[in-house]
């Protein structure tokens, strides 16, 4: 099945290069792209994306205020595509915020063509794209600037997971890969797997990204913890 992406970006050159790496792939089909949020919006309403590249920082309205409008859409608009924000530093200030917003993920602009064409399929597919390093300091923001946190209801939730559920999202939040937790928990990398699909279904959560988040808020981790 082709998957369709938008580029939204301020520079040309960039949704030029984007949008000829990924229209190289047989798989991938660039149906549109937008120098502003706002246009991004339009864009992607009339063409129907399966997967939305997003700058951060554009003139008119930001990537974050358009991922919003696109993953939060106003009743009678059904089409929610993927959001890969797009972005030049890895500590950017909007990353949590895209995140917390639905976005799947970010990716640097400068990393390797063939990471980028990995994270629309990726994204593409349904899951989400949060490096360890990015899990890592997602975490440290929320130490650093302070985030409210609020534990009660999501402290309930975490009861509905079985305890090799609530370890796999522990270990999910400190940053670990999949691989990684099979190692560590001596796991088939399927049954971890299957027991993240199980803990975002109990949870009501949409990919791996907001688990992070909702394990540093309902307190099952801490920064440095």
């Amino acid at each position: 099945m082709t998957i369709r992406v938008i580029i939204v970006d301020d520079q040309a050159m960039v949704r030029a290069g984007f949008a000829a790496l990924l229209s190289a792939q047989a798989d991938i089909d660039v149906v549109g792209e937008a120098p502003d949020g706002r246009q991004g919006i339009e864009v992607s309403r009339r063409t129907h994306p399966d997967v939305v590249l997003m700058d951060v920082r554009m003139p008119e309205m930001d990537g974050l205020a358009a991922a919003r409008a696109l993953l939060d859409p106003p009743a009678g608009v059904v089409h929610r595509p993927r959001v890969l924000m797009l972005t030049t530093f890895d500590v950017d200030d909007y990353v949590y915020e895209a995140l917390r917003a639905g976005a799947s993920g970010f990716l640097l602009k400068d990393a390797p063509p063939a990471d980028l064409i990995s994270a629309v399929r990726v994204v593409a597919a349904g899951e989400a794209l949060l490096a360890p390093s990015v899990t890592r300091r997602l975490i440290a923001d929320f130490a650093q600037l302070g985030r409210p946190v609020a534990r009660k209801d999501r402290s309930l939730r975490l009861k509905g997971l079985t305890p090799r559920e609530t370890e796999v999202l522990e270990l999910i939040a400190r940053g670990l890969s999949n691989q990684e937790i099979a190692e560590h928990l001596i796991l088939a990398e399927q049954t971890v797997k299957t027991h993240i699909g199980r803990v975002l279904a109990k949870l009501g959560l949409r990919d791996r990204a907001q688990a992070v988040i909702f394990a540093y808020e309902s307190g099952l981790v801490a920064p440095g913890g």
